[in-house]
Parts: C-alpha cells; sequence; structure tokens
C-alpha cells in the first residue's frame, strides 16, 4: 500500500507510543495502536484510474456544490474522515501557478468553509482556464500541493494531499455547462477514478 507524504510524522509516534506503554500500561498501548493504525489507513494512496473519458473527481467523497459562477461551472467535493485524502488532476493541462490563501478553519461541508484555508491550483487546458481548490476542514491544518508553476498535468495524476478532513473543488473550464455534467449534490465519488462531466479532458 502506498501512502501520502506526512504519515511518518503522525504515525511513529503513535507507535512508539504503543510499544512504551505495552510495558507500562497495556491497555493504554492498545489505544495508541489503534490510532497509529487509523493514522496509517488515514493517508492511504491507492493506485486510480479514470472509468471513462471526460473530467474526472479531484476527490473521493460526496459532491456538496454543483453551482454556476459566471461562464463557468464548479463542483465541490466534500471529504469525510474515512475518505482518500490525496487529490488528483481532473483534466489533462499546464500549472499557472499554486496560491496559497490563509483563512479559517470552519467545517469543510458548511457554507463558511467558503472562507477556509486553501491552496487554489490554476490550470491552462486545451478547453480554457480552470482551477482545482484544496480546502481545509475544521481539523485540517495542512495542505500539501504537489505540483508548481509550469508543470504539466496528466488526467488523474497526484496533485497533493490535505490532512484530516476538507473539501476540493473544482472550476471547470468555460467550455462545460451543466448539461456536460454527469454528477449532482449527494453523488459519491472517487478520485482519478469517477467522471465529473462528459467530453474530451
Amino acid at each position: 500500500m502506498r501512502f501520502a507524504p506526512g504519515v511518518r510524522r503522525f504515525a511513529l509516534p503513535a507507535f512508539g507510543a504503543a510499544a512504551v506503554l505495552a510495558i507500562v500500561a497495556p491497555p493504554l498501548s492498545i489505544v495508541a495502536l489503534a490510532v497509529g493504525v487509523f493514522v496509517a489507513w488515514f493517508f492511504r494512496d491507492p493506485d486510480r484510474r479514470p472509468s471513462g473519458p471526460g473530467v474526472v473527481s479531484p476527490a473521493d467523497g460526496e459532491v456538496s456544490v454543483v453551482r454556476t459562477e459566471g461562464d463557468q461551472v464548479r463542483i465541490g467535493v466534500y471529504l469525510s474522515a474515512t475518505d482518500v485524502h490525496v487529490t488528483r488532476a481532473p483534466f489533462d493541462g499546464t500549472v499557472e501557478r499554486v496560491t496559497h490563501r490563509p483563512g479559517a478553519h470552519r467545517p469543510a461541508f458548511s457554507k463558511a468553509s467558503e472562507r477556509n484555508e486553501r491552496v487554489d491550483v490554476d490550470v491552462t487546458t486545451d478547453h480554457g482556464p480552470a482551477e482545482v481548490s484544496l480546502i481545509a476542514g475544521a481539523f485540517a491544518r495542512r495542505i500539501h500541493p504537489y505540483v508548481d508553476s509550469g508543470e504539466a498535468l496528466s488526467r488523474a495524476q497526484r496533485i497533493g494531499h490535505i490532512d484530516f478532513g476538507s473539501r476540493t473543488d473544482v472550476l471547470l473550464p468555460p467550455t462545460y455547462d451543466r448539461e456536460d455534467l454527469l454528477v449532482s449534490e449527494g453523488d459519491r465519488v472517487r478520485a482519478g477514478e469517477s467522471i465529473l462531466a462528459r467530453g474530451e479532458s
């Protein structure tokens, strides 16, 4: 099993505590071991393949936002604690810039999360400008982008991860409209696999 960067930072202290507690307080050792296993599971990074042509989901989770912003459509995916938190590129393109925006840490499923800490990845595609946003949640304190300005993106490529709870948005290129969408609010999707919008990527 592949793991996202940062797993050692959180999992190793828990496993170390479990080893020490096994000698001095065995019941607490079980709790520490369980925490370590959960953290390792949370940072899992499985391989994914797109299930067909089109824009793939940038994240695992539930579609929580579908709305039109000017001439573009935004799709937001809420990630619960049980979802894989590695994010993927929805389409091929070139990274124009990666911008960190400090902010609050409201629950990622709430409307107030629009003002949360985030990292915006602006992308130029064959269909026009687009954006992928990694948004921190109530407990998330670190967003880890894997890409930088000038890099070429391939559809379903890993582009970052968020520690412990979050939301990931994709602002589709302007050539896509609501009629192209294959998902609606409440649908479950998988990063790099589920198709959000039909058409070429």
